[in-house]
């Protein structure tokens, strides 16, 4: 197979006067597909990069279980049926291997690969699961792409530690230059924004009743022994119109988190910000932060350091992240060696509530396909319970609608086999001038489904309040 030969130019520039926010709202305008990645770990120098993507020019995509499609630069795009869905990991990767990337400074790295997200739902491709065929999306259109991977001819990297900023550019044959319109962009002194304003009453895919009878239902399913936890969620959506890049940027003030994105694919855009990580390698090491145990915050600081102490000695919340941690060990074993736990059950605050959370690490082995390990370590566990197989069956059972988006994972993967995403948790989709938000609680046989309802809407407190925000920055 005759490889694609990828070269990578970097061009350096003082980021003092941009911002991320900034420069995306002057490049989504002028190029059709764009996307924006930031953190808010500015103090720590190996995660304080934004990233913004410009111009598509190859990619994956799979819309059903059956086809997948593959799109290369300057050639028409091509279809390849499924016909056993435990190859896919293996297909994406043997994608990325018909590139070819020339080596070069660290910088070069971050435009070299795929930006993309896997939905929920295309856990079918990772495990013999299979989900219910007539389900629909939340808002009964049809689903999005079950997974949707592009490599970018522009990637501008801000490193905030050292505010530097690189315009990457990815050359090769056939793919024209458009290095002049991209700089003028970023140094253009216009930032277009719009008005956003809500329209109708938020809905929900269940009542307050109907998800209490769901939890109650996850309930049993414990006491019967069938699972030791199962994560339940439910889904709300709220119509709007104007511009819901408007709701991103109240998001990331409300609820500044590690991982702040926002994907335009045009017909749908996946925006959020996600506390959680759902897998990252780097230099031969793999690891994952589960995060259960959930207080809500009072905005009071001695009260809510009475409650992270209350948190650490909460039988129930410590039983769901024991067994989050070892199912998170569990996943990661079955393709890295020395797996640890790095940190365990520490207490973080964010803006609407407080968390514990671990880190567990390992080694890959080397030669390992990326996409095979996300697929093992695939949902996380915080998303669906333990054992995974059983909760996922129940999910299916119990939830009216797919779950699509919520639950997935959002981020880069490299041709070196590095790899960064979040769990699309605390995310919006925008379709059809409808917002879609979802939200989940950690089910056990002790739980309280009171308490549960509870907790899903402590953690769309964000989501919420950023929709009202919205509404008055402009």
């Amino acid at each position: 197979m005759k490889k694609i030969n990828i070269t990578t130019n970097c061009k350096k520039l003082l980021a003092d006067v941009f911002t991320p926010v900034g420069i995306y709202l002057r490049v989504r305008d002028r190029f059709r597909d764009t996307v924006l990645l930031e953190s808010t770990d500015h103090h720590a120098a190996d995660n304080s990069y934004s990233f913004i993507c410009i111009n598509a020019i190859a990619g994956i995509e799979i819309t059903s279980a059956k086809s997948i499609e593959f799109k290369l630069p300057g050639l028409p795009p091509e279809k390849a049926a499924i016909s056993n869905s435990a190859e896919v990991p293996e297909k994406l990767w043997e994608f990325m291997q018909r590139f070819e990337a020339a080596p070069g400074g660290k910088e070069t790295k971050f435009a070299q690969g795929l930006y993309g997200y896997t939905t929920y739902d295309a856990v079918q491709f990772f495990d013999t699961i299979q989900l219910g065929v007539e389900r629909k999306s939340p808002n009964g259109q049809p689903v999005i792409p079950l997974m949707r991977y592009r490599l970018y001819q522009y990637v501008i990297a801000i490193n905030h530690h050292k505010d530097e900023l690189f315009i990457c550019e990815n050359t090769m044959p056939g793919v024209e230059s458009e290095l002049a319109v991209v700089e003028s962009l970023i140094r253009s002194k216009d930032v277009p924004v719009y008005p956003f304003k809500t329209k109708g009453p938020e809905a929900s895919n269940m009542t307050d009743t109907d998800y209490t009878d769901m939890v109650k239902k996850g309930i049993q399913s414990c006491m019967r022994g069938d699972v030791f936890q199962i994560v339940l969620s439910r889904c709300f959506e709220q119509g709007f119109t104007g511009d819901e890049f408007a709701v991103y940027r109240a998001l990331r003030s409300i609820n500044p988190s590690p991982y702040l994105f926002f994907f335009d694919y045009g017909d749908y855009k996946l925006m959020g910000s996600s506390p959680e990580a759902q897998l990252i390698m780097q230099n031969g090491k793999a690891v994952v932060h589960p995060i259960a145990g959930t207080f809500k915050r009072t905005g009071d600081d001695e009260t809510d350091q009475r409650e992270a102490e209350r948190l650490l000695h909460d039988a129930k919340e410590n039983a769901e992240h024991v067994m989050l941690v070892d199912l998170a060990r569990n996943d990661l074993s079955r393709l890295c060696d020395e797996v640890k736990v790095e940190h365990y059950r520490e207490v973080q605050y964010y803006s609407h509530v407080i968390h514990l959370v671990s880190e567990v690490s390992g080694k890959v082995r080397t030669g390992s396909n990326p996409f095979a390990l996300l697929a093992k370590t695939f949902p996380a566990g915080t998303l669906s319970g333990a054992p995974k197989f059983k909760a996922m069956e129940l999910i299916d059972a119990f939830e009216p609608t797919a779950r699509s988006y919520y639950g997935g994972a959002i981020g880069f993967m490299g041709f070196d086999g590095q790899c960064n995403h979040a769990i699309m948790i605390r995310t919006f989709m925008s379709r059809h001038n409808k917002l879609i938000y979802q939200a989940g609680a950690g089910v056990v046989a002790a739980s309280k489904p009171e308490s549960e309802l509870q907790e899903v809407n402590n953690k769309l407190g964000a989501l919420k309040k950023a929709i009202v925000f919205a509404q008055e920055i402009f």
